[in-house]
């Protein structure tokens, strides 16, 4: 794989663990059973029926939807894990400003809150966005997952009973 394939889900998971991206890119999908995921499903089925969704960008990119005015829409179940949704939005703003599409800004959405969030590209995002691109071609290329660190959030995640064996 190189840069130019890397998805949101690729960036989501390497701000939430890299070595739950290690394994989802090397074909261990674990997610379909996970209540979390599909507490996620739901939201995405049940809210912002109005709108077209899932805009797949080049096969690699997929946005939830966008409104008037260049307003990407991320929708998140909760804030629990907002710095990866926050990377997950602007690398879709990073990725479609490589591609030229201008004026674009982000929002991510969290329904069940009645809450949102902008957020905006800078250069310094871009520079890490970057260097984080370059980090999960790394990652998913080597031939083991990274070592396992325990977070608070692992108890949750569908990969869970398979680090901790």
């Amino acid at each position: 794989m190189d840069e130019n394939n890397i998805s949101g889900m690729h960036i989501y998971y390497y701000y939430v663990c890299k070595r739950k991206l290690w394994y989802f890119s090397n074909g261990l999908a674990m997610e379909s059973e996970n209540e979390n995921v599909k507490i996620g499903k739901l939201i995405d089925e049940t809210t912002y029926k109005q709108k077209k969704k899932h805009i797949m960008i080049d096969n690699t990119i997929n946005i939830d939807f966008i409104t008037e005015h260049k307003l990407l829409h991320e929708v998140k179940k909760s804030r629990k894990i907002e710095e990866a949704g926050i990377a997950q939005l602007k690398y879709y703003l990073y990725y479609l400003k490589k591609r030229g599409v201008e004026g674009i800004k982000g929002r991510i959405d969290y329904p069940l809150l009645k809450q949102s969030l902008n957020v905006e590209l800078s250069e310094e995002d871009e520079r890490e966005l970057e260097s984080a691109t370059a980090d999960i071609v790394k990652i998913i290329s080597a031939a083991l997952p990274p070592k396992f660190k325990s977070k608070r959030i692992c108890k949750s995640c569908a990969y869970y009973d398979l680090c901790c064996i």
